[in-house]
Order: C-alpha cells, then sequence, then structure tokens
C-alpha cells in the first residue's frame, strides 16, 4: 500500500520453506543513536543457506510494506510458526574461556556465534572464566533450569564443567565450542550423569541408558575432528546454524573400560605412536600449542618404537540380533606383535590433514568400529603412511596396515624386557611409570591394564 507503481523492476517469485528460516524482524529507518521506533519499511526474513558444499550462511530476504497492521500481522504469523520448531533452542548457558587456542575464544564468540543466537531470539547468559574451576563455581550457584542450554568456550581446561557441574544439569540443550578433548569429556559427563539418573553404577557399564540432552559442537580447538565429522567442514558459522536451526543426529559411542571400572565414554582412540605423540606434547604445555604438537610429533617420529601387545577383537556380526552374551571364544580374533599404532573410531574421524578422515570407512551411526593396526616397520615406510592419509590415495595400501570392522576389540600391552636405557628412557619421559597412554579423542589417559573397547550405537545425539 505504497501508492507507487514500480515498472522498471522484472517480477521474480521465489518460494521460501519455513524449515530454513530462523529468524523474522520488523524493518525501519532509525536515525544514527536512535534505539526505538523510526519509520517502518517491512519485514526480514533470516533464513539458513547452503553456500558451498557443506557451508552454512545466513541470507536476510527483505519484504516491503509500510503498513504497520499489515507488518506485523505477517510478523506475528511468522513468529508462530518459527516458535513451533521444537529441537530449537531458546536459552543457552554461555562460558567463555579466554585462555582457549590462540586465545580466539573471546574474538570467535563475539564476532561469529553470539549475533546468530541473537538474531535467532536465543538468550544467553556469559560467564567469562577468569580462573580454573571458575565455571565450576558459577554453575553450582546459578539455576540452569531457567536455560534450554549450555554454551561452553573451553578449548583447553574444560574439566570445569565436567563431571561435578554436569551432575546438577537441567538444561534441554547442551554447546560445547572447543577441540576435540573439550568436547568429549562434556559428552563423557553427559553419558555419565545419564547412567546415574537410571541408576546404573558407573563402575563397569555393559549395556549404557542414551543420553537424554543433546550435544551441539563448534569447532574451535585445533583440529577439531569431531566438528568436521559431523558437519563436513570445520567452519563455527556452520556449526552454529546447525544448533540454531536444531538439526540432530544419532551418533555411535565407545566405552573404554579395564576389567573392573569404567573409564571413559568416547568416540575413537589411538594407541602407540599417537598416544605417544599426545603425552610427549603433553609434558611440553609451556610451548605454544602448534609449536608444541609439531615438537612431539618430530621426537616421536625419531624414537619410533613399536608396542609390544596382544590385540583381541569381535568382528562386527552380520545379524544384529546376536547379543554380546552369546559371544563365544572362537568369535574373538587375536593377534599378537609389535604395533607401531594402533586405532580404534567409531566415526570416521575427519580433518584438515585427513580429508578423506582417520577411518572413512565407517559412519557416525552404523554401530561398528574400524580398527586399524599398523605393524612393524621402517620410519621410511611408516612416514609414507602417514602421508596417504593428506592425500586421495588409499592409505591402507601397505603390506604392514590390517583393518578391521568390529564390535569390540581388546588391547593387553606387555613390556618387553630387552628395551634398553635410552628407550626405557624413552617410554618414562612420555607416561608415567608402568602405564602406557591411550590418546582418547585428544585427550590424554593413561592405563597400565588391559582395556576393553566397545561400541554402542546411536548412544548420543548430537547437532550437525
Amino acid at each position: 500500500p505504497t501508492g507507487d507503481s514500480v515498472t522498471s523492476l522484472q517480477v521474480k517469485e521465489e518460494i521460501i520453506e519455513m524449515k530454513d528460516v530462523f529468524s523474522v524482524k520488523l524493518k525501519r529507518r532509525r536515525f544514527v543513536g536512535q534505539k526505538k521506533g523510526g519509520t517502518l519499511l517491512g519485514i526480514t526474513i533470516f533464513k539458513c543457506l547452503n553456500k558451498e558444499e557443506n557451508k552454512l550462511t545466513d541470507c536476510a530476504i527483505h519484504l516491503h510494506n509500510f503498513s504497520e497492521d499489515h507488518c506485523h500481522s505477517w510478523f506475528r504469523c511468522l513468529k508462530e510458526i518459527l516458535n513451533g520448531f521444537q529441537n530449537r533452542p531458546k536459552s543457552l548457558k554461555v562460558f567463555v574461556n579466554p585462555s582457549s587456542h590462540k586465545r580466539e575464544a573471546t574474538h570467535v564468540y563475539y564476532e561469529q556465534v553470539a549475533p546468530l543466537f541473537k538474531l535467532a531470539d536465543i538468550k544467553t547468559d556469559v560467564t567469562v572464566t577468569e580462573y580454573e574451576g571458575h565455571a565450576l563455581s558459577v554453575l553450582k550457584k546459578c539455576e540452569l533450569r531457567a536455560f534450554d542450554g549450555c554454551l561452553s568456550f573451553v578449548w583447553t581446561a574444560v574439566k570445569q564443567l565436567t563431571l561435578h557441574c554436569l551432575a546438577s544439569l537441567f538444561c534441554n540443550r547442551v554447546v560445547c565450542v572447543g577441540g576435540d578433548g573439550s568436547v568429549s569429556e562434556v559428552a563423557h559427563g553427559l553419558l555419565l550423569k545419564a547412567q546415574l539418573d537410571a541408576g546404573k553404577g558407573t563402575d563397569y557399564v555393559l549395556t549404557p541408558v542414551r543420553a537424554p540432552l543433546p550435544l551441539g559442537v563448534i569447532p574451535a580447538g585445533t583440529t577439531n575432528i569431531l566438528a568436521h565429522t559431523l558437519n563436513g567442514i570445520s567452519h563455527p558459522v556452520t556449526a552454529t546454524l546447525h544448533i540454531v536451526m536444531g538439526h540432530v543426529q544419532p551418533v555411535d559411542v565407545c566405552t573404554f573400560s579395564t576389567p573392573s571400572k569404567l573409564l571413559r565414554f568416547g568416540f575413537s582412540a589411538m594407541f602407540g605412536f599417537g598416544a605417544r605423540t599426545l603425552a610427549l606434547a603433553e609434558k611440553h604445555r609451556w610451548m605454544p600449542s602448534n609449536q608444541r604438537k609439531d615438537f612431539a610429533f618430530i621426537k616421536t617420529l625419531a624414537n619410533l618404537k613399536p608396542e609390544e601387545c596382544e590385540l583381541s577383537f569381535l568382528p562386527l556380526q552380520i545379524s544384529q540380533e546376536d547379543s554380546h552374551e552369546n559371544d563365544s571364544e572362537d568369535q574373538w580374533h587375536k593377534i599378537q606383535g609389535h604395533f607401531l599404532n594402533v586405532s580404534i573410531m567409531a566415526i570416521p574421524c575427519l580433518c584438515s590433514m585427513a580429508p578423506r578422515g582417520l577411518a572413512p570407512n565407517t559412519r557416525l551411526n552404523n554401530g561398528s568400529m574400524a580398527l586399524v593396526v599398523v605393524q612393524n616397520t621402517s620410519r621410511s615406510e611408516f612416514i609414507k603412511h602417514l602421508k596417504r592419509y593428506a592425500s586421495v590415495k588409499n592409505q591402507f595400501n601397505f603390506p604392514f596396515v590390517e583393518t578391521y570392522t568390529v564390535e569390540e576389540v581388546k588391547v593387553q600391552p606387555r613390556l618387553e624386557s630387552g628395551f634398553d636405557t635410552k628407550e626405557v628412557t624413552y617410554l618414562k619421559t612420555t607416561s608415567a611409570e608402568g602405564t602406557y597412554p591411550w590418546n582418547i579423542d585428544g585427550d590424554l589417559m593413561e592405563e597400565a591394564s588391559e582395556v576393553h573397547i566397545r561400541v554402542h550405537p546411536q548412544l548420543i545425539d548430537l547437532y550437525g
């Protein structure tokens, strides 16, 4: 009802599906400094747009109209539709750790994440942590029932808000912005809380219950394997929009246990080279992140030593009706020898350094794990194998690399008596005496006894 007739513009029709829309606003012309009122120009619809392969962005569509009644009628109708999408969060508790990877957490949050939450009318309560344990102390005092979720910027110190604070978590949405170790730690806390709520003991969990809350993952670490695997790209805006839009998918999770206790929940693990590298990097945390990891990688490669251990694994059963209780001993396969690296992965583990994934033959929720065994070989051949991860060539096409699709794996380390003094010194510098390091989702775990890994199909829901 502007009274104008525009004939120079070509008429264009565009169909917008409301499932792609995440916000609608009244559009007004205001003077500099004016915060309220202004001349109404129409309404603006914000939609989630697939810009390129796997990358999402926001797009604004302006509908012009000067009528207050007309615009408010459309505004109310569209808001009512948007409020009907139940998976979309309405409020979040946000923790920002300023000592994150390259100290970029605050910048990433306020520049890339917060504007989208504000645009989607998601209320946020932000706490910038000032010391270790700050987030935990805040969580103990605040009432999380007022929030739909918890957003934590925790690249390296997620232990601030893991088991104890998650035990008092009442929210409907949980989001972790950080690296792989951070995300794994929060997922472990959510699943552990689910077992406690279900009345199950946490010493040994054979059949865990599902996590009742979906977990959001925004990449902010160095490799961001889980976020990259979920979204096909390591991109904070894409991950944020998946959370805003309420895109959820079930994901398989592993349990890592000794014969007597549950160690933790996780998505992937390495034993041998991948674990020794992480253990050495953790002992040099005074170094900058990238330098520390490069140093640990080169040092471990220079001191490349195989691990003597026994691997027992249960191949994936064709019939999923077979239960673990009916698994007979003859179904288990055993390999004993010297291994440079052993990888167990329930997800493909995509990252920039391995675009096809560390385990390209598995999926997020197919109920199986990829077991990749690298037998002892020369350093030059092992380097060729590692380089293949960054290329399109098959990284497993080597005579010393074996791959299996499994349901369960048992790793029993065996300390050699033939280590010389230099080798024993190296082992002590990378792990505590009498223990072996494990790299679980980028988080270091040290264990002396046998570790039993089981995959549990679709145990947690993740945004992506």
